[in-house]
């Protein structure tokens, strides 16, 4: 398939800027995934309505960390920025780095009196490896200093860091939040508790190469990258036995389809394990454990768009986003969701 068979037009004013307020309060489309039916619900958090006793909530429970760094380059004092992508070490990351020509293996990037960091190694795509050096405890400095990494397409600044983070979010090692989790509050989570349905928490590390766009002509010529998640024995238990009673596995957010998907062999049994993952999911792919996904709109061409339509079918969710469009729906990380059943 091509890529361009996922694209769309979007109004550029569609893409949202800035979170609601309060979380639950964006908007909810429903779209059945056998007869394209689309539903507009009002709020999010009538997606209350839409749940049944024993069906089971996956959310990831990864915590974004501020991982957007500015520092300096020692010898000529240039401005560095350097982004956190994934922990490969003690003290060691394989990060963004920009300007790339200007840091080459050796150089040193000072931040501030606490931390610097020297380059070691490249990356395969064009990233750097640095070693950090730490005068205190390094997660405190990069609370302290750094800023949340923000996808490129919102150009305001987030005032509040939290809300670039689910209110559930856990464990740290994101650089990049799981973004149809934003939505939830505390006291919508309790409703959907009181009302039978099960919560269970896996996670999975989101890298920026979620936003890395397909530069392949073929989905099928597209390499994803590699993130890290966990599953635990107990999580996978709870989870294989509401599947044998025949509940619904819905998964909130791409991100914990592609844990769950990882984690299921093929006799669909969710194993308690951890690992790095590559999952591509696109049209004609057979899904072994969801059934059902929270979302939020996602880019034009893009992978998560692709793994939607394996889900719901490339029609159905091409004639959803335009209903979307025409209804004046807000896209991307802080816009409305989706409910795909």
């Amino acid at each position: 398939m091509k890529v361009t068979d996922f694209d769309y037009e979007l109004p550029e004013e569609l893409i949202a800027q800035h979170p609601v307020e309060p979380r639950d309060t964006t908007r909810l489309l429903t779209l059945d995934k056998v007869s394209g039916e689309v539903k507009h619900k009002g709020h999010f958090y009538d997606l209350l309505e839409e749940l049944h006793e024993g069906d089971v909530l996956v959310f990831n429970n990864t915590k974004v960390i501020p991982a957007r760094l500015y520092g300096h380059r020692q010898g000529s004092g240039g401005k560095v920025e350097v982004l956190l992508l994934t922990p490969c070490g003690e003290n060691r990351w394989e990060c963004l780095v920009k300007p790339g020509k200007k840091c080459p293996i050796g150089q040193v990037i000072e931040f501030d009196d606490r931390l610097r960091g020297i380059v070691i190694d490249k990356t395969e795509f064009g990233g750097r490896i640095i070693v950090f050096t730490c005068n205190g405890v390094f997660d405190d400095v990069i609370q302290e200093i750094g800023e949340m990494p923000l996808p490129p397409y919102i150009h305001e600044k987030l005032e509040d860091k939290d809300r670039y983070q689910t209110v559930y979010a856990k464990e740290k090692g994101s650089a990049a939040a799981p973004t149809a989790g934003l939505h939830f509050t505390p006291d919508l989570l309790e409703k959907i508790k009181a009302k039978g349905v099960e919560l269970e928490f896996v996670t999975l590390h989101v890298g920026l190469g979620t936003f890395r766009p397909v530069s392949a002509e073929t989905i099928e010529d597209h390499e994803m990258h590699s993130e890290f998640f966990v599953v635990p024995q107990d999580t996978a238990d709870r989870i294989n036995a509401a599947k044998q009673k025949g509940s619904r596995i819905i998964a909130v957010g791409t991100t914990s389809v592609r844990t769950l998907e990882s984690a299921t062999n093929d006799d669909g049994v969710l194993q308690g394990m951890s690992g790095w993952t590559q999952i591509f999911i696109y049209p004609g792919y057979k899904f072994k454990m969801i059934d059902a996904l929270v979302t939020n709109f996602h880019l034009p061409q893009s992978t998560l768009l692709m793994l939607i339509s394996a889900l719901a079918g490339r029609e159905h969710c091409l004639a959803a986003y335009e209903e979307a469009v025409k209804e004046r729906y807000r896209f991307f990380s802080f816009g409305d969701a989706m409910f795909i059943r």
